[in-house]
Formats: C-alpha cells, sequence, structure tokens
C-alpha cells in the first residue's frame, strides 16, 4: 500500500474515532515528518518501512537536536501508524516496537512559594487599581489551576454548570474524553463564586464559560498562551518556565509534600496509569529526604 495513502487513510480513522482537533495536528506534525523522511528516501510501500529506517530517522531528528522527549513523542505517533497498518493486514508486524525508547533525563518545574506570591500580588494590585477583567480572570485561572490542577485545556472548556458550590466540586471532561468529578475546597469555592459576581455586573451577562474573551465568548488557546507569554516577560523568573502545566505539576508538587497517598495523588490529578504519579512521588521523594536531613527533630537532641 502506497504510504501517502495509508497516512491519509490512518488520520481519517482518528478522526472517525473523535480524536481531539490538537491531536490530529500533532500526527500531522510529527508523523508527517515520518512520511515526508519515507518520500525523500524513495521509500513509498508501507511494506517497505523497516526496523532501520524508523531508527534511522529518529537517529537524524536526534543530530538536528530533538531532545529524547520529543524522539520518544514521535516514536510513539510511528508505532501507532503502524500498529493501524497491522490492524488492516497491510503488514503483519510492526517494526517499530523493536526500536527503543530514549532515556528521558526529568526534570519537572515547579513555582516556590514566593513565586507564587509575587505572581498573584502582581494581578491583584492591577485588579484593585484598575478594575481590570483580564486581570481578575488571570488571577482566577492561576488560583483555580493552583488548587485543583485541572488542564490548560479544561480550564478553556470549564462552564458555570461544571462547578458545584454546594458541595464543592468541578465537572470536567478530561483525557480521551471522560467527564471525571474533582473536588475543590471551600476556598478556591469562594474565589469562583466572587469572580462569578464580578463577569456579570462586568458583562450584564453571563457566558456559558467562566474564562471568557472581551466579547463574553470561550478564551481560546492562544489567548491562555499569551497570558502565560505575557505573565513570564513580567516576572522574568530566571529558573522556571511560566506555563499552565507548570502550575499543575506545582500542584502536584505539593500534594507529595504534605505526604498524601500516591494513590489520592493519582485520583486528584487524574492520571490514568498510577506509575506516571510514582515517577513524581519519587522525584519529589528525595526533597522530602532532603527536607528531613535538614529539619529532623532529632538534630538539635543531645542523644
Amino acid at each position: 500500500m502506497l504510504i501517502k495513502f495509508a497516512y491519509q487513510d490512518f488520520l481519517d480513522d482518528r478522526r472517525f474515532n473523535n480524536t481531539t482537533p490538537k491531536n490530529i495536528t500533532n500526527y500531522t506534525t510529527l508523523l508527517g515528518e515520518f512520511i515526508n523522511y519515507c518520500h525523500d528516501n524513495d521509500i513509498v510501500n508501507v511494506e517497505e518501512i523497516t526496523y532501520k529506517v524508523v531508527k534511522t530517522h529518529l537517529q537524524e531528528c536526534q543530530k538536528r537536536g530533538n531532545k529524547p522527549s520529543t524522539i520518544n513523542t514521535k516514536l510513539l505517533r510511528i508505532r501507532a501508524f503502524l500498529n493501524y497498518m497491522v490492524e488492516c493486514e497491510v503488514i503483519k508486524v510492526n517494526p517499530a516496537k523493536k526500536v527503543k525508547r530514549q532515556k528521558e533525563d526529568i526534570r519537572i518545574e515547579v513555582f516556590t512559594d514566593e513565586q507564587i506570591r509575587q505572581m498573584l500580588n502582581y494581578y491583584r494590585r492591577i485588579k484593585q487599581r484598575d478594575k481590570s477583567y483580564f486581570a481578575y480572570r488571570d488571577y482566577t485561572i492561576i488560583v483555580t489551576i493552583l488548587g485543583s490542577g485541572i488542564r490548560r485545556g479544561e480550564i478553556i472548556n470549564l462552564g458555570w454548570s461544571d462547578i458545584d458550590f454546594i458541595n464543592n466540586n468541578i465537572s470536567i471532561t478530561g483525557k480521551g474524553r471522560i467527564r471525571e468529578t474533582v473536588p475543590i475546597t471551600e476556598k478556591l469555592s469562594k474565589e469562583l463564586s466572587a469572580y462569578k459576581t464580578f463577569c456579570m455586573h462586568y458583562f450584564g451577562s453571563l457566558s456559558e464559560f467562566v474564562f471568557v474573551g472581551r466579547n463574553n465568548r470561550q478564551m481560546t488557546s492562544n489567548a491562555i498562551s499569551l497570558m502565560f507569554k505575557n505573565l513570564s516577560e513580567v516576572m522574568n523568573f530566571k529558573n522556571v518556565r511560566v506555563s499552565c502545566h507548570t502550575f499543575r505539576h506545582t500542584f502536584c508538587h505539593r500534594l507529595a509534600m504534605s505526604g498524601m497517598s500516591s494513590f489520592a495523588i493519582q485520583k486528584l490529578m487524574r492520571h490514568t496509569n498510577i506509575s506516571v504519579t510514582m515517577r513524581y512521588v519519587g522525584m519529589w521523594g528525595n526533597e522530602l529526604r532532603e527536607q528531613n536531613d535538614k529539619y529532623n527533630p532529632l538534630n538539635n537532641m543531645d542523644i
């Protein structure tokens, strides 16, 4: 089967199975790069794709400066494509399965308490001085992520009907389009309630969505990227990236540091596999050990 037709068939299948537009774009970009590599090297049929073809492509990506995490993501996309070819009985075995993932030097960035205070105080000053909706909105976005750990796309799609102010929880559509209920603290519930009242006065009517733009319509992905970019430029932190995911990691970090069980953290973070949670807990376990060595009560006892 010609690779160019197989590639289009694969994308059509993903769309048919309701793969998100974001993931379709990822497939188009990352898998499309491999398809172009095959074309440039006169590999026109799926049956001609071998272990060596896949590995050589990824080695070239490495030479161009791709990080291990990027190469592993590309490998996953290629594997998914070739798995589909196996399902369609175009090939019998997926040659990419034998290609090993690269070891990643995982460093998960989190904010310090001082950095969090700086960001929140920055927005507080603007919203109190200028009565700015955008300062109030961006402040509430940060508080919501820090208080619940929800993801970027979940923030964008969060609706007022998803928030249960009586029982203090929010309903969100997470990865895999799974509907989940996340508990929130009374403190976050009060922050969202106050923000809701502000929005009603500011716009005159309440939008379906919690976080909106100037026109009272749903906030876009580009708008939230711009928000974090502007905040990053103002704060100018040297050792941490200002992003939605860093706030989510900070939420997870605080849970781990508090001594919460891995099972409870997995449920709050909504990791489908507890191994992901354990990776975080294991990493911050070193920090726990350092904190224990520094502050253990026995340090100052004459025994």
